[in-house]
């Protein structure tokens, strides 16, 4: 390995150590608790390594987040199909069961998460979450009609938005989250069928005096 693909590695290597550093502060003493000067001095190194990659805290909180993000949230979404004769009401909680797991394991990292969302760049750790979740998203609801899967996306987003606020303000236990996503998209799904449902019989009754 030459000198310049060492000081690469090592230069790696202080990066994860000092993200991995932001991590556990998270998650042991809170959002408020991440401050450069004490992530340079658990990481020992230097303010001025830091800011060399992250020009202020909001940035470096993000970057640790996406990191173990994409380490934990998203690391089961590899396969989200539906299998035949499973429900599109199962098929969708399988997938949001998936997404959550990690958060119900890790509940500090949900709430820096609802704060991060509010930081100048915040928008970019959603962006880049959708990213991932809607493809997958996209292949349970494969074959379902167009105007509910914009009706679902509204109504969803909303309910999930509203759970993870009360969440972060202590108003509901993180274990709370899933069972209130499960009830709605039971409703939901059920109503679809439902319409699915209503407008078969309606075309097989007016097929024989067509």
């Amino acid at each position: 390995m030459s000198n310049a693909d060492q000081a690469r590695a090592d230069a790696d290597r202080g990066d994860s150590r000092i993200l991995a550093i932001v991590v556990e502060i998270l998650e042991t003493d809170g959002y408020d608790a991440v401050q450069l000067r004490a992530v340079a001095r658990r990481a020992r190194t230097s303010l001025a390594t830091i800011y060399k990659h992250y020009p202020n805290r909001d940035e470096l909180i993000l970057t640790a987040l996406q990191k173990w993000m994409d380490e934990n949230r998203y690391s089961g979404l590899a396969r989200t199909e539906r299998v035949p004769d499973e429900s599109l009401y199962v098929a969708m909680m399988r997938l949001l069961r998936s997404i959550f797991e990690p958060w119900e394991q890790h509940p500090a990292m949900l709430t820096a998460f609802f704060r991060a969302r509010s930081s100048p760049n915040g928008r970019v750790l959603f962006r880049k979450g959708l990213d991932i979740v809607v493809p997958a998203g996209l292949d349970v609801l494969a074959g379902v009609d167009e105007a509910f899967i914009r009706d679902l996306d509204t109504v969803l987003s909303s309910v999930v938005y509203g759970l993870l606020g009360r969440f972060a303000l202590g108003e509901i236990a993180i274990t709370d989250i899933v069972p209130a996503l499960d009830r709605t998209v039971y409703w939901l799904t059920a109503g679809y069928g439902a319409t699915k449902g209503s407008l078969v019989a309606t075309e097989g009754a007016a097929e024989p005096g067509a």
